[in-house]
């Protein structure tokens, strides 16, 4: 593999390293062991919801702008079971509602796609708009609070004293969305979709099968988030969510998922999750006003979209 192959394909390595190095140097509390566990648990939550994104994006048919309002809606509506005095099947039976809700949202944004043929930005953005005044309906205005110590441990408690159980979760399903793209059928098949559905159709997959099982896949790790979300905040409220698709499009178009198709991986989410809240981490640290935030997931997706055209340029000399 020639010099300039490998600077395109460990890009995104690279940056991080050069990010990294850069916050530790411009700000000494950067490095210090709360800090960085703070860093890893600001990742971690993004990272859930960016390996759904990934599997829909995998699909080339675009982004899904409804991650946040369905993380929104099914812990809004996964709250009524996870509260502190419910039984252990309650928990389980909340869980696994906000998950099947999820699906739902995703199934909807996949049939939408694939066989009315919409843009997924268009479409999603709809789905998010309705999802999100659904969330505000099933409030009223309320807020949840005091969930079971389950709920809890899993966004804020720790395993072993030290390690947060938020960054395992992460890992765990990190390592499974892994293996699932690169070593069962439906993984490789989502690759196969995106890359050339007209070549995948003529080889007999089920083109819009794939499309539906990629963002369903988006939703319920949304709704997973979601869960995570309220063990953390210890409160739900129609207002938590609504903007986290930003950021997600932001981690997995810096990780290296193209935007085309057919090219990333989970792991690429865990680069550009790790980039995202590095740099939001250091402007904290350096007192920069919030409002800046949002200038830098837009520099952070122009950036990913050049990346992504010299590669797919690179691809086709």
């Amino acid at each position: 593999m020639k010099g300039k192959e490998l600077l395109i394909k460990y890009s995104r390595v690279a940056i991080l390293v050069l990010i990294f190095a850069g916050a530790a140097i411009i700000s000494p509390n950067f490095l210090r062991p709360s800090n960085l566990l703070n860093v890893a648990r600001q990742s971690s939550m993004l990272l859930i919801m960016s390996l759904g994104m990934t599997c829909a994006m995998l699909l080339g048919r675009g982004v899904d702008m409804s991650v946040g309002a369905t993380l929104s809606l099914t812990s809004c509506v996964a709250a009524g079971f996870l509260r502190t005095n419910d039984s252990a099947g309650s928990v389980i039976f909340g869980i696994l509602l906000a998950v099947a809700l999820g699906m739902l949202v995703g199934t909807v944004n996949g049939l939408l796609v694939s066989f009315l043929h919409l843009p997924a930005m268009l479409v999603t953005y709809g789905v998010r708009e309705i999802i999100r005044s659904l969330a505000y309906f099933y409030m009223n205005g309320d807020v949840v609070s005091g969930f079971h110590s389950s709920v809890m441990f899993m966004g804020s408690g720790f395993v072993f004293g030290v390690i947060p159980t938020q960054i395992i979760i992460a890992l765990i399903l990190t390592v499974a969305t892994a293996w699932m793209l690169k070593h069962t059928r439906v993984g490789r098949e989502l690759y196969v979709v995106g890359a050339n559905p007209s070549a995948a159709r003529f080889s007999g997959l089920k083109v819009e099968k794939s499309v539906i099982l990629g963002f369903a896949l988006s939703g319920a790790l949304a709704a997973l988030a979601g869960i995570i979300y309220l063990g953390r905040l210890g409160a739900a409220e129609a207002e938590i969510g609504n903007d986290f698709h930003f950021q997600c499009v932001s981690a997995v178009a810096i990780g290296g998922i193209s935007f085309a198709g057919g090219a990333g991986s989970a792991w690429g989410a865990v680069i550009g999750a790790l980039i995202l809240n590095i740099l939001i981490n250091e402007m904290n640290l350096l007192g920069i006003s919030s409002y800046w935030q949002g200038t830098v997931n837009g520099v952070i997706i122009i950036i990913a979209v050049l990346l992504d055209y010299m590669v797919s340029r690179k691809k086709t000399k």
